[in-house]
């Protein structure tokens, strides 16, 4: 992840230098943490959640639990992982919805350029997607456009949009709620209006909404970028507001990442959902244990495989199936490539693999190489193939890639290359489809295979 790209090679280099080591001493512990300490402070960290997060790692650290083990190294990494999880939130803190109410009312606040509009947007999006009927409200009467911001939003992602008369945020509020009863909405998202900087009327009209509308959750949105000042902006807002939680914009951004570091602990209130991206899914649940070892280099290969399983559906499922059956075309590797798009393309899918983020951060052009335009160019490509030639791919020799070269104005060795994919892909296919055969050798691997699967959380009968 971008924002925290040069915090996690700084802890990663300190962790490979205790790896040289066969056993530590309490000055190797030191030295460590003192490394830890400025890499923190560097990305801009709170000075206060430094101090108390390094104390208790060296306090960990230096138990002879630690230093006389036969794998110090490895417990340190540990050590500095569990507070790392510990200081992010622990566990994952979900919308906590009334469930015998409706609607449910759900509020949102922040400083002006927070993202908090275009928050709401995602925040709606994704409760569609789970089934709710979202509605939102447009109660930010004083930022010119805004209200003609969150109806463009919210006709992209087919949500309505309340306004009301446009001056009196908070009758827009109160009135919004009877719009969502009467069109059986059962929850309503209100957009705030934000300043450029904390102010009294911005405090006053916050709570005055609040009480018109007693929402079931309040949740200030954040922009991940601004540093040390959120401590001061946050706790300001929960002394006069007491949000619920916090909704991290702008996450992918290159700042340093401080603030969202800082905001748990200063606050009490848990992350509850980051933001990755300009388009609609890109709001995601956050976990903090997830968060905790991608900037420690561990990726995320549980949280690919959840969106995997996400947008997986019957045609997909049965895709799978006539897949093993009939061999894999480049209809197939179409399907693949829209897949990778919807979970945020190329780049982000291998950043949560382990050590990928510290690989695509230290090695010039690989992070460019890896976005959304090289899937085009395989798209290109295939597009230039004839539908016998897609599929049937074992079919296309070397006249028929030059053909499709000159067709899609990429190289012959582009072309070669993306043969050469397919081709990989075909034989994984083969070998699975052998595994699902009959006989007393395969039954034994189809086993192990079934096995190998759960352990993913993927159901072994979608092979058939």
């Amino acid at each position: 992840m971008a924002m925290f790209s040069s915090l996690s090679d700084r802890l990663q280099d300190t962790f490979d230098k205790l790896k040289g080591k066969g056993r530590l001493t309490e000055d190797d512990i030191n030295v460590a943490m003192r490394e830890i300490r400025m890499a923190l402070l560097e990305a801009d960290v709170n000075y206060k959640v430094v101090k108390s997060f390094v104390g208790e790692c060296k306090e960990r650290c230096l138990t002879a639990e630690i230093l006389d083990s036969l794998t110090p190294a490895q417990n340190v990494v540990k050590v500095v992982l569990d507070e790392l999880t510990s200081l992010l939130g622990s566990s994952e803190s979900g919308l906590a919805l009334a469930q015998n109410r409706t609607p449910n009312v759900i509020m949102l606040v922040g400083l002006q350029g927070s993202g908090k509009t275009t928050a709401a947007a995602k925040l709606a999006y994704l409760l569609k997607r789970q089934g709710k009927s979202p509605q939102l409200a447009a109660c930010d009467t004083h930022r010119p456009a805004a209200a003609d911001q969150l109806a463009t939003l919210g006709a992209e992602i087919g949500v309505p949009v309340y306004r009301g008369d446009g001056k009196d945020a908070v009758a827009v509020a109160r009135e919004s709620i009877q719009e969502a009863v009467d069109h059986l909405r059962d929850v309503v998202i209100v957009d705030t209006a934000g300043r450029l900087q904390i102010d009294e009327e911005m405090m006053v009209e916050a709570v005055n909404i609040k009480q018109a509308v007693k929402p079931d959750q309040i949740l200030m949105v954040v922009d991940a970028m601004t540093g040390q000042d959120i401590v001061n902006v946050v706790s300001t807002f929960a002394e006069r507001v007491d949000f619920d939680g916090v909704i991290m914009s702008k996450l992918d951004g290159d700042a340093r990442g401080g603030g969202a570091l800082s905001v748990r602990e200063v606050t009490g209130k848990p992350i509850k959902f980051i933001s990755t991206g300009e388009k609609p899914e890109s709001l995601e649940v956050f976990h903090p244990d997830r968060m905790a070892k991608r900037i420690l280099g561990m990726g995320d290969v549980v949280g690919i495989i959840e969106q995997a399983q996400e947008l997986a559906d019957e045609e997909q499922i049965a895709n799978a199936e006539r897949m093993l059956r009939e061999g894999f075309t480049m209809y197939d590797m179409l399907d693949q490539l829209r897949s990778i798009r919807k979970m945020g393309g190329l780049g982000k899918l291998l950043g949560m693999l382990p050590g990928m983020d510290r690989a695509m951060n230290q090695t010039p052009g690989m992070a460019a190489a890896l976005d959304d335009s090289a899937l085009v160019r395989i798209e290109s490509i295939i597009y230039s193939m004839t539908h016998k030639e897609r599929l049937r791919p074992k079919t296309i020799n070397g006249q028929r890639r030059r053909r499709i070269a000159a067709g899609s104005g990429r190289s012959v060795q582009e072309v070669n290359a993306l043969m050469k994919q397919w081709s990989d892909m075909n034989k994984m296919m083969g070998k699975m489809r052998a595994l699902t055969q009959s006989g007393k050798g395969a039954k034994k691997q189809r086993k192990q295979l079934d096995n190998m699967m759960k352990q993913m959380g993927i159901d072994p009968k979608m092979l058939g």
